[in-house]
């Protein structure tokens, strides 16, 4: 057990010597916090498995601060991907690449021949890498499996005593991970979406594909959040589909036993009289809004026992809207509220 200090931005360099020292330190960046460790420590590496209780097999993101930086590990950078990182780098962009041999340990690849690397929109995180000297890895920040940290609290929340430090920039703006693409294979192919769109990358690459492929159970991963089970609170989470009749939810609310979370946009949640069962979390006043708030309503609703089931307004999956939905998705196991009408 060790004792989590709390840093300012100022206290960037007294992190950094955390991390030199093959210690764990929270991060900031602009999507959601990071547990940061010394990509090329192997041992440090493990132990972010460890605090976190992630599957060995899921690989993770390095974080850099230079496309040099990720030129000394990479075996090419294609043509393609250097655009993307002149158009999105830093940015919620991260870009799968094929690896020199050797260059980094098994433990942060997964056992594969590619890496993810990021490079982060957030001052204070691209500091800190650069007086620690090293890329950093960076999953979220966050017991595995349950909702992604997007503030400094939401870490302490799950990792206080298991990690030397958070680094605490304030609230996250995104909100949701970053767009994952692999460019090591002939197609470039989103694993993962994210604030980067599909259309913003085929507007600087021409054409690429969303991923389809489900993950083998002795399959590894190659990006984080296709295998295992995320962003999930204790409370079921049902998806209220973007067409739904609100007032046939405001009437299942009346009927039911006991307290109900409720995430929805100011204009839902203003459209109605809710019943007293309703515990109710705003989502904004749109995608943009919620998306940022996602994991930060699920984790409020996570904190209060009495809450068994939520109820989450969903988004057409388009634009911002694609990352938001694979999230909720993924939170609530593909369930919708319209299932809960049946019962």
């Amino acid at each position: 057990m060790v004792k989590t200090v709390i840093f300012q931005p100022s206290e960037v360099n007294e992190a950094a010597k955390l991390i030199q020292k093959g210690q764990l330190v929270a991060f900031p960046t602009e999507t959601v916090y990071g547990l940061g460790a010394d990509a090329t420590n192997e041992k440090a590496v493990k132990q972010v498995y460890l605090a976190k209780g992630r599957p060995s097999d899921n690989p993770l993101i390095v974080h850099v601060a230079s496309v040099a930086m990720v030129e000394q590990y990479a075996e090419e950078i294609p043509v393609k991907a250097r655009k993307l990182m002149d158009r999105f780098w830093p940015g919620s962009l991260t870009i799968i690449l094929k690896i020199k041999p050797g260059t980094l340990s098994k433990t942060v690849t997964g056992g594969l021949n590619t890496v993810a690397f990021r490079y982060p929109a957030c001052q204070p995180t691209l500091n800190l890498i650069r007086e620690a000297g090293v890329p950093i890895v960076g999953p979220s920040a966050n017991t595995s499996g349950k909702p992604s940290p997007t503030t400094a609290g939401h870490v302490y929340h799950d990792l206080d005593n298991k990690i030397a430090g958070i680094i605490d920039d304030g609230p996250t703006v995104v909100g949701v991970e970053s767009t994952v693409l692999d460019m090591s294979t002939d197609q470039p192919v989103i694993l993962r979406p994210g604030a980067v769109t599909k259309q913003d990358i085929e507007n600087v690459i021409g054409s690429i594909e969303l991923n389809n492929h489900k993950v083998k159970a002795n399959e590894v991963p190659k990006a984080p959040g296709m295998k295992y089970k995320h962003y999930a609170p204790n409370a079921q989470v049902y998806i209220v589909a973007p067409d739904a009749d609100w007032t046939a939810v405001a009437n299942w609310l009346a009927q039911a036993e006991g307290s109900v979370g409720l995430m929805a946009t100011e204009q839902v949640l203003k459209s109605h009289v809710w019943p007293v069962q309703a515990d109710q979390f705003s989502l904004g006043e749109g995608i943009e809004d919620a998306s940022a708030r996602l994991f930060e309503g699920l984790r409020a609703f996570d904190d209060q026992q009495e809450i068994h089931q939520i109820l989450c307004q969903g988004f057409l999956p388009t634009g911002l809207g694609a990352a938001y939905m694979n999230r909720l998705n993924k939170s609530a196991g593909g369930t919708f509220f319209r299932e809960l009408l049946t019962k």
